[in-house]
Order: structure tokens, then C-alpha cells, then sequence
């Protein structure tokens, strides 16, 4: 009997994201279009800049980094999803609860250091172009990179083992399409308040340093970018710290929403919502932000589609 409880105990029900709808046949096509889109789009970033030696530059060099965090986000949450939809079952192991909380907690804090730190490389390049090879010299690139994986790592570890240490005795039910830590601590049979306390203050850590730094960055980067006189370079630089801008609203709008907005202003669907749109939306959007706005990477995939026989007779 003890086996049995002990079981039942470690594993988790999610809902899933079409549980509510009348047309999960409908939603579930829409995306999976968008992860596929998504998925398609960010692989191609990815291949262009390793292989166009126009795009070995630090900028690119961060945002490949970006790049493969939006092929994540969605592998680690879609295909499980997918499988319970499909299958009618949304079971899912202490273990694979524990692994989407690491690996997306992981994943979403190394993406907000590193926009952050794209932030200084865009002030770096408007504000000191002529010392920007010493500034952002390959070695500074890897420290940036390596410091994003190291804060998420880290970040991951705690709140993984944190949320998963709550005795978890009464509803297994998650009302959620994947293990998030919100969902998962509205479940346990313990008072969780000092820890939900302590992640809202991790989160004005984590979310509002790098935000000031993004802030301190593009008001600098504006304010030089009035003063130029060249129409022309301003444009470039518009464009350039404009596409970044746009991805950093996306990120950091859902991520403030989800751990700093109190939990009574909170609902299962909107949580799904605001989760789908950080998982799947974003990253389907970001190549498509990057590629439309930026001339080197719309010149280097004209250039692998002229190169593998596809240009237009």
C-alpha cells in the first residue's frame, strides 16, 4: 500500500493548454505551426551566422546564443504537450516535472542576462565604435555568454530543488500544460508563502537589474545616435537597436507578469496564456524580428539560397 501512495505521489497530472477549449483540434494545429516556424527560423539564424563570416561579429555572436534559447524553450515544454493531447493522458513523472522546471527556469533566466548584456554590446558599438574591437574582443563575448549560462545554471538549481522539497499531498492535478513553479505551489500541502516571498525577490533581482542596465544602455545609445549627422547611420543604428528593443519588450513582458505580478491577479488560463506566448510565441518571433530588420542577415540568407541553386529564374 505504501508502494502505491508513494507512486501516486510522484507523479503530477497537467490539464493541458486545449483542456478548456472547444476547438483543441483547431489550436493544437496553430502551434504546432508556430513551433515548427519557430523552430525552422531559428535553426536558419543559427546555420547563417555559423556559416556567413559577415556574421562572425560579437552582435551575431550573442545572438546565436538567443537563437538556440528559442529552440529550447519550445523542446522542452511542446513535445510533451503534444503526446498528452494525442494520447488523451497528461501524466508526467516526478523527474520529467523536475526537468522542465530546471531546464526552463534555466533557460529563461541565461536569456535575460543575455539580453541584457546585448544591451552593452549595442552601447558599446553606437557610443565607442572605435575601441568596440577591444571592448568586445572574443574573450569579453565568451565571459558574456558563459555568465548568462552560469546565473541560469545556478538560478535553476535552487528554485528546482526548493519547489520540489513541499510535501505535495493533496491534488497532483496541474493546472497548466507543463511543470511551472507557480502552478506547482498552489498544489502543496505546506506553507509556502515565505518561499513564494523569496522568489518574488529573486525575481526584482533577476527581471529589474538587467532591465536598468537595458534602460542606462539605449538611453545612452539614443541620446548618441541624435547627435549623429549621418542620416544614414542613424537609420543602421535605429534598425539595429531597434529589433532588439522589440525582443526585449516580448521577454520581459510575460517574464514581470508571471513572477512579479501578485498571484490574486493570476488565473489558470491567463497563466496559460502568458506561458504559451514565452514558450511559442516569442520564439517563433524573434528570427523573424532579427531577419526582416537587419540587411546582413537578409544579404547572407540570399546569399545560401543563391548558393544551394534556389534563386528565382
Amino acid at each position: 500500500m505504501g508502494d502505491v501512495n508513494q507512486s501516486v505521489a510522484s507523479d503530477f497530472i497537467l490539464v493541458g493548454l486545449f483542456s478548456h477549449s472547444g476547438s483543441g483540434q483547431l489550436l493544437f494545429s496553430l502551434v504546432s505551426t508556430m513551433v515548427i516556424m519557430g523552430l525552422l527560423g531559428n535553426m536558419t539564424l543559427l546555420f547563417l551566422m555559423h556559416r556567413d563570416s559577415r556574421l562572425h561579429t560579437p552582435m551575431y555572436f550573442l545572438l546565436s546564443q538567443l537563437s538556440l534559447f528559442d529552440v529550447g524553450f519550445p523542446l522542452v515544454t511542446i513535445p510533451k504537450m503534444a503526446s498528452d493531447f494525442l494520447q488523451g493522458e497528461g501524466s508526467i513523472s516526478f523527474g520529467g516535472c523536475a526537468a522542465q522546471i530546471f531546464f526552463l527556469t534555466l533557460m529563461g533566466v541565461a536569456e535575460g542576462v543575455l539580453l541584457a548584456l546585448m544591451s552593452y554590446d549595442r552601447y558599446v558599438a553606437v557610443c565607442h565604435p572605435l575601441r568596440y574591437p577591444v571592448l568586445m574582443r572574443h574573450q569579453v563575448c565568451l565571459l558574456m555568454v558563459g555568465s548568462s549560462w552560469l546565473a541560469g545554471v545556478l538560478n535553476a538549481s535552487v528554485q528546482t530543488s526548493l519547489t520540489l522539497s513541499f510535501p505535495y499531498c493533496a491534488s497532483h492535478i496541474v493546472d497548466h500544460f507543463f511543470c511551472e513553479v507557480p502552478a506547482l505551489l498552489k498544489l502543496s500541502c505546506a506553507d509556502t508563502s515565505a518561499y513564494e516571498l523569496a522568489l518574488s525577490a529573486s525575481g526584482v533581482l533577476i527581471l529589474v537589474l538587467p532591465l536598468s542596465l537595458i534602460a542606462t544602455s539605449y538611453g545612452l545609445v539614443f541620446r548618441a545616435v541624435l547627435c549623429m549627422r549621418s542620416e544614414e547611420a542613424r537609420n543602421k543604428a535605429f534598425a539595429t537597436c531597434s529589433s532588439h528593443i522589440t525582443v526585449v519588450g516580448l521577454f520581459y513582458g510575460t517574464a514581470v507578469f508571471m513572477y512579479m505580478v501578485p498571484g490574486a491577479y493570476h488565473s489558470p488560463h491567463l497563466d496559460n496564456v502568458i506561458s504559451l506566448f514565452y514558450s511559442v510565441v516569442t520564439p517563433t518571433l524573434n528570427p523573424l524580428i532579427y531577419s526582416l530588420r537587419n540587411r546582413e542577415v537578409q544579404m547572407a540568407l540570399v546569399k545560401m539560397v543563391n548558393r544551394v541553386g534556389l534563386r528565382p529564374k
